[in-house]
């Protein structure tokens, strides 16, 4: 099993548009939460499917939030971690949307 790769990639959001700074460890744009399936483990930017990734629902944890994302291309669902820089508003707007569809 191949070993995680970090690689420090700047990346222009193809979702918003944001000018995102990588640390190494980013997999999604801290504006607009949405990512991209370029991985098929971690790091390895071995994925042919290079398709956007929707950020459909996130997740309380202990340590912090977790996002699940779906690729829209291939229909993938992965989970990421939320980054400190995450635009908090996009989170709780995630997290009413996920109320507001269990109201329905």
């Amino acid at each position: 099993m191949k070993q995680f790769r970090r690689h420090k990639e700047d990346f222009v959001c193809e979702h918003c548009g944001a000018k995102v700074k990588g640390n190494g460890y980013t997999n999604h744009c801290p504006d607009c939460l949405w990512s991209k399936h370029v991985d098929v483990m971690p790091g390895d930017r071995a994925e042919d499917c290079k398709g956007l990734m929707k950020p459909i629902e996130v997740k309380s944890t202990r340590d912090g939030y977790v996002i699940t994302h779906q690729c829209e291309k291939c229909g993938a669902i992965k989970r990421n971690k939320a980054a400190e820089n995450d635009n908090f508003e996009v989170i709780l707007a995630l997290a009413k949307n996920q109320v507001d569809k269990l109201k329905h």
